[in-house]
C-alpha cells in the first residue's frame, strides 16, 4: 500500500511525521511525505520519499497579529492547494492528512476515490473541556468553550474558502464550500488520530466517535546520532545548563532576545545554551554556548530547564525528558500548550513574548530551577509518556481501518 502523509507549516508541523512515516515504512508500507521544499532533507534523512508542496511559510515570517495571520494563512492555503493535486497524482492508496492539509485533502479524496485519515498534532474539534487551541483564550465554561470552538472552525473554513474553490474547479468537481465539506466529514465520523500525549490533553469525553488521542509522534532520530563534541564538553563542564530557544519563531528578534537571554542567565546565576533558530540568538562566554539545530531527544535529558515558545513538539520533548519549562508563547497554538504545561505544574505561568524582559525571565528561571515541584511534575508526565506508543497505535489504527 502506498501511503502519502501531507503536512505544511514550520519544522514543528513536519518533523513528527518523519517518525510516524518511519514506523509505517518498517511495517512494510511504501511511504511518501508531501511538504514544502525547506524540509526535503528532513524527509529524506528519515528514509521517506519526498513530494513537493509549493508553498513556503517563510514568506509570512514575522506575522503575529490575528488579522494578519488569517490573511497570510489564506494566501498560504491557496498556494498550497495549487500543487497538492500533483503530489497525490504520483500514486496514493491512502492519504494521511494534517490539520493544515485536511481541508484540501478531502476534495482530492473525493476526486480520486482515495480514502483518508486525519493525523493531527493539535485538538481542533470543539469541546467543553477547553477553549479553541488557536485562540489562546481562557476557559469560557463548557457551553462557551464549545460555542467558541464552533466559531473557530467557521473562521478556519473562511481561511480555506478561496483555496477550496480553486482546487475543486481544477479537479472538475461541482462547487462545495469548505464548511459544507467539513460537515460532511464530521457526519461520516471521519477518523482523526491525534499525535499528542494524554499527559497534556486527555481525550475530551464530548468528542464524537472516530477521534482518538494516540500519543506523541516523535521525530526521526538517527540511531548513530550524538551531540557535537563542543556541546558535550560544555555539558560536562558544570551544573546542568538551561536551554533558551524559540525554534522557527521570532525572526528578526535576535539581538533583543540575545540580550534578554544573557541578562536573565546572569541574574539567575545559571549556565545557558542558546539555540539560534530563526531568530538568530547568539552569545559568547564561558557560561554560555550557542548551538544550531540539535535533536531534542539527545539534548534535553541533560538540561536543568528549557525556555521555549511552547510549540507542540518542544513542549512534548521537554516533558519526555522530565525537564521543566519556562514558556514564552508567540502565536497560533503556542499559548494553548503553554497553558497546558502550567496546568500540570511542569512550567511556570507563561511569559507573553512582547512582555519578555531579562528580569521576568530571570525570575521565572529562578523559580523553575529551584522549586522541586516543577521537576517532579515534569518527571510524572515523563513516566506517563513512556507508557504511550503514538506511532505504534497509529499503525494499528491504520491497519484496522484499511484491513491491511
Amino acid at each position: 500500500m502506498r501511503i502519502l502523509i501531507a503536512t505544511a507549516g514550520s519544522r514543528g508541523d513536519v518533523a513528527p511525521y518523519t517518525g510516524l512515516g518511519g514506523e509505517l515504512r518498517r511495517a512494510g508500507y511504501d511511504v511518501a511525505l508531501a511538504t514544502t521544499d525547506a524540509f526535503a532533507p528532513l524527509v529524506r534523512e528519515a528514509g521517506l520519499e519526498f513530494r513537493r508542496l509549493p508553498a513556503d511559510t517563510r514568506a509570512h515570517a514575522g506575522v503575529r497579529g490575528k488579522r494578519e495571520l488569517l490573511r497570510a494563512a489564506g494566501a498560504f492555503m491557496t498556494e498550497l492547494g495549487n500543487g497538492f493535486a500533483d503530489a497525490v497524482a504520483d500514486g496514493t492508496d491512502l492519504l494521511l492528512l494534517s490539520a493544515t492539509t485536511a481541508p484540501l485533502g478531502w476534495h482530492l479524496g473525493e476526486a480520486t476515490g482515495t480514502p483518508s485519515i486525519g493525523v493531527y498534532l493539535q485538538p481542533t474539534a470543539p469541546t467543553g473541556d477547553f477553549p479553541p487551541v488557536i485562540t489562546g483564550a481562557r476557559s469560557l465554561g463548557r457551553s462557551g468553550n464549545r460555542a467558541a470552538g464552533r466559531f473557530s472552525l467557521h473562521m478556519a473554513d473562511r481561511v480555506f474558502g478561496h483555496a477550496v474553490t480553486e482546487l475543486r474547479h481544477r479537479l472538475g468537481l461541482p462547487p462545495l464550500s469548505a464548511s459544507a465539506m467539513r460537515r460532511r466529514q464530521e457526519e461520516a465520523n471521519w477518523t482523526v488520530l491525534h499525535g499528542f500525549s494524554t499527559a497534556l490533553v486527555p481525550r475530551p469525553s464530548d468528542w464524537r466517535s472516530g477521534m482518538e488521542v494516540v500519543g506523541t509522534w516523535w521525530p526521526h532520530l538517527d540511531a548513530a546520532g550524538r551531540l557535537p563534541t563542543d556541546l558535550e564538553d560544555f555539558l560536562a563542564a558544570g551544573p546542568r545548563p538551561v536551554l533558551i530557544g524559540f525554534g522557527s519563531m521570532a525572526a528578526g528578534e535576535g539581538e533583543r532576545l540575545s540580550e534578554i537571554a544573557v541578562g536573565a542567565l546572569r541574574r539567575a546565576g545559571l549556565r545557558g545554551i542558546l539555540q539560534s533558530g530563526s531568530a538568530g540568538i547568539a552569545a559568547d562566554g564561558d557560561d554560555v554556548l550557542t548551538i544550531g539545530d540539535t535533536p531534542h531527544a539527545l539534548l534535553f535529558p541533560h538540561l536543568g530547564a528549557v525556555v521555549h515558545h511552547a510549540g507542540a513538539g518542544t513542549s512534548a520533548a521537554a516533558l519526555r525528558a522530565g525537564v521543566p519549562s519556562v514558556t514564552v508563547p508567540v502565536t497560533a497554538d503556542q499559548p494553548f500548550w503553554a497553558a497546558r504545561l502550567a496546568s500540570i505544574g511542569a512550567a511556570t505561568d507563561p511569559v507573553p513574548f512582547r512582555s519578555l524582559t531579562a528580569e521576568r525571565l530571570a525570575d521565572a528561571l529562578g523559580r523553575v530551577t529551584r522549586q522541586a515541584s516543577y521537576t517532579r511534575a515534569a518527571a510524572t508526565a515523563a513516566r506517563h509518556m513512556a507508557t504511550e506508543d503514538g506511532a505504534g497505535r497509529a499503525l494499528k489504527a491504520i491497519e484496522r481501518l484499511t484491513g491491511s
